[in-house]
């Protein structure tokens, strides 16, 4: 492919010309580690949760909290971790987030109640929301435009990892003894250590630099994957600066004055309350159904071991899940792949809330993770291209914050729910959510193939 001469162009469009390269995969990879330890966090603390319940003999409502003061703590990390991207840089707060709930993590392996258990994991909480919404919007700022959407969900497929992950230790740790879930929770302080790889390897936005007006940085970083692509840069620095328009305005994007948008100027209003309508009934149904899948199949008479054998193949699903959609992504585009996966969510939920025999559980369960983790690929993609630069990690971290008020929710909600109509009425709600967030993702913009604003 014969790529254009770099001059004249923004640092953006030079980046948005280039191919896929080996900067962009280190890049992918060194977020996507980041991405799969906090999915590994996140899906281990419903096999600790189950294990829990039987050595300390708890009640449901104390093993709900257990689930949902983590996700008190992700509100908050990810609404104040999208404005802190936005202020000192997407890499800082991506390291900082890694460091924070990896310590916490490996602290909640020490805990001899209940009560310590609640505090570390809402620290825990902090870091793991913080990270998810800055990290996807870090990817998108680097990402060729023509490939973006397909590359965010290969960074999300990373979560498919972490939860495999959590499921392996789950299974073969938490399970294997009384103290098991201990030596789960302290193989969780490796985030820690891998923040420091964070803070050293990973460039930072360029877009954010020119915000900051540190454009030699900016220019370095552009050569840098130039240099990877075997692209010629322009002959001096100054070919290119902070003035030139680092994108093309296009017909659905009416940002004027980028100095002073918010998420709720009357550019971006709808598109930000159609995407938190998703990523609150998302939320709600698939950390409902996760959290809880291994207790439901305690109680529903399986050994603690073979449930979790159960989650194990459910989780596997997840991987052919993201790699469809990061196939239908730049075929269909971001709107129709993430209400087509949303509306499957929804039937599989039905199904599942109807599955009686082993085969039926472990097929149903098994589309559900499929259809659910396709939506959440399609999800972190569409999200960053949303906004303008300087509010695009607030956008981002925004919507994410007001999705963890669902699953805050969604854990406390089971028992009763549970108790009023059983499995049926329970997972009848969940396809209920994921239906009207099909509804509301089909309203929002197309942005396929097009540049950031």
């Amino acid at each position: 492919m014969t790529l254009p001469t770099a001059e004249g162009l923004s640092r953006s469009e030079r980046l948005d010309r280039l191919p896929f390269t080996r900067a962009h995969g280190r890049l992918l990879g060194t977020s996507g580690i980041g991405w799969a330890l906090d999915a590994m966090d996140v899906g281990l603390i419903s096999f600790v949760i189950a294990a829990l319940a039987q050595q300390w003999s708890l009640t449901a409502t104390e093993s709900s909290w257990i689930a949902s003061i983590g996700f008190v703590g992700m509100a908050i990390g990810a609404t104040v971790g999208g404005l802190l991207a936005d202020r000192i840089g997407r890499r800082s707060v991506f390291a900082l987030t890694l460091l924070v709930y990896g310590l916490a993590t490996g602290a909640s392996a020490l805990v001899g109640s209940l009560a310590a258990l609640l505090v570390l994991r809402f620290v825990v909480g902090l870091g793991l929301g913080a990270e998810l919404p800055v990290a996807s919007t870090l990817i998108s700022e680097f990402a060729p435009k023509r490939i973006r959407g397909r590359v965010v969900v290969w960074l999300e497929a990373f979560w498919a990892l972490g939860w495999i992950a959590a499921a392996v230790i789950g299974t073969f740790v938490v399970g294997a003894s009384d103290d098991g879930w201990r030596w789960g929770l302290a193989i969780g302080m490796a985030p820690a250590i891998f923040s420091i790889v964070v803070r050293l390897g990973l460039p930072e936005s360029v877009r954010f630099l020119e915000q900051k007006r540190r454009i030699p940085e900016a220019e370095r970083t552009v050569r840098r994957f130039e240099r990877a692509a075997g692209v010629a840069a322009p002959l001096e620095d100054g070919t290119t600066d902070a003035s030139a328009p680092s994108e093309r305005t296009t017909p659905d994007a009416p940002v004027a004055d980028a100095d002073r948008v918010s998420i709720w100027s009357p550019a971006l209003r709808r598109r930000t309350i159609a995407l938190w309508a998703v990523w609150f009934c998302i939320n709600f149904s698939y950390y409902g159904a996760f959290i809880w899948i291994p207790s439901l199949l305690v109680e529903a008479g399986f050994p603690l071991v073979r449930s979790f054998g159960f989650t194990l193949i459910i989780t596997l699903a997840q991987l052919p899940g993201y790699a469809t959609a990061a196939f239908l992504i730049e075929r269909w585009g971001r709107r129709p792949t993430l209400t087509a996966f949303l509306a499957g969510s929804a039937l599989a939920a039905a199904w599942f809330g109807t599955a009686s025999t082993e085969g039926m559980i472990i097929a149903a369960g098994c589309a559900l993770s499929f259809c659910n983790l396709g939506a959440w690929g399609a999800l972190y993609a569409i999200g960053p291209e949303l906004y303008p630069t300087n509010v695009r990690g607030t956008g981002t971290g925004a919507a994410a914050g007001f999705g963890r008020i669902a699953s805050i929710i969604a854990p406390l909600a089971v028992p009763p729910l549970l108790g009023l109509g059983g499995p049926l009425l329970l997972f009848a709600v969940f396809a209920a959510a994921f239906a009207i967030a099909a509804v509301a993702a089909w309203t929002l913009p197309e942005r396929r193939g097009a540049a950031l604003e």
